[in-house]
């Protein structure tokens, strides 16, 4: 296992080879994050550095960060791919078009400010209409974890709709101003 001094020499002699390949395979702007995970999946796993041959491992790991990272990416876009999909759908369904767009704008923002486990959990239920048992089971929890997932979830989705509707009001010009 690498010490501490090991470690920062380790980072002073790579850090400019695994940057290099990072902005290679991603480019500068996120070459920076890619190094940063990289050393500190490093750090965390400081027995598992082999001794020789240490900048393919590096790399190894650089490699799957910036896997990680294009997921993530991927996953982002095809969400607010769907959620504007639904949007769409739901302005056409009829009714007072406003004013749906206005309550699916206020949820989708509201979606925006939580994070992807209450994503997550909120739209296993709400809009893949799957059962507590069966969202548990994709979440990897068991059902009774699962209901409290939903529960402080759907607290923050409150949360989060009712500072939307603040922000919304600080924002309206108010009348005869």
């Amino acid at each position: 296992m690498l010490d501490e001094r090991e470690f920062s020499d380790l980072y002073d002699a790579l850090r400019p080879q695994v940057f290099a390949y990072a902005v290679s395979r991603c480019g500068r702007q996120l070459a920076e994050e890619v190094v940063s995970e990289t050393f500190t999946v490093a750090w965390r796993r400081r027995q598992d550095v082999p001794r020789r041959a240490v900048l393919p491992w590096l790399l190894g790991v650089a490699r799957n960060v910036i896997r990680e990272l294009y997921r993530d990416e991927v996953r982002h876009a095809a969400l607010a791919e769907a959620l504007h999909g639904w949007a769409a759908e739901a302005a056409v369904a009829g009714g007072d078009v406003g004013e749906e767009v206005a309550q699916r704008a206020a949820l989708l923002w509201a979606l925006t400010a939580l994070g992807d486990d209450d994503k997550e959990v909120l739209t296993l239920v709400s809009w893949h209409g799957l059962s507590s048992r069966e969202a548990a089971s994709v979440v990897g929890c068991s059902v009774s974890a699962f209901f409290v997932r939903l529960h402080r979830a759907r607290r923050r989705l409150e949360a989060a709709l009712g500072e939307e509707s603040r922000t919304v009001r600080r924002l309206t010009p108010k009348e005869g101003v």
